[in-house]
């Protein structure tokens, strides 16, 4: 069921509303840096996973995407907003191993099944109307190999029950026990979860970092 809203530019399904917000500054989702947690994480090679190919969905500008880059990784970075696409086609490095594509995540091509190692989530998720998640979740099934790591940092934490989460985004309140049981329900595994110490100063308490691991095929 989609939800109703009254425009193109108020409907978080359409890259209209995204566009929008990239045109008039109002982004607040995007640090214009990559995520200290990650930065953290790969700097000190707390992932304890290998470079191998990773998924970015709603990538954004893709700092993230330039940052897993940098460190070997083989990143498909993946936003259906024109702007913002082009923006993370002038930013990411030429020398590293980059796919950049406009395209509707909900729509990936069929060759993507089990084909990545990795989906990295940040801000993404939030972004989604609610009643479009589980969609969400067959996606990140869907193209992780078996074994395939779901590495995701769940912003923002609170109460994602239809009288709060479902009116107020986006960006959409997160549960992060909902978001583990969606991907459960598909044959993964958490391997981790904790609240970082590193959040930028306004999302500190607001975030929770998630790795679960694909069991099936």
């Amino acid at each position: 069921m989609s939800p109703h809203f009254s425009s193109e530019t108020e409907n978080v399904n359409h890259p209209s509303k995204w566009e929008l917000d990239y045109q008039r500054g109002t982004a607040g989702w995007d640090m214009g840096t990559p995520t200290p947690v990650f930065q953290r994480l790969l700097r000190e090679g707390a992932l304890e996973f290998s470079p191998g190919r990773m998924l970015v969905p709603g990538a954004g500008r893709g700092h993230d995407a330039r940052e897993f880059a940098r460190h070997g990784f083989d990143v498909v970075a993946v936003d259906f907003a024109r702007e913002a696409v082009a923006d993370m086609r002038a930013l990411m490095d030429d020398d590293t191993r980059h796919e950049i594509l406009h395209h509707d995540l909900f729509q990936l091509p069929q060759e993507f099944d089990g084909a990545f190692d990795y989906v990295l989530e940040y801000t993404c998720f939030c972004a989604i109307h609610p009643t479009r998640r589980a969609e969400y979740a067959d996606v990140v099934s869907r193209v992780l190999k078996r074994g395939g790591k779901y590495i995701a940092l769940a912003f923002p934490l609170g109460d994602s029950s239809p009288s709060f989460g479902m009116t107020n985004g986006p960006p959409f309140a997160v549960n992060a026990d909902e978001l583990i049981a969606l991907m459960e329900q598909r044959g993964m595994k958490l391997l981790r979860r904790k609240v970082p110490r590193d959040s930028i100063k306004p999302r500190k308490g607001r975030e929770e970092l998630l790795m679960m691991e694909k069991m099936v095929k």
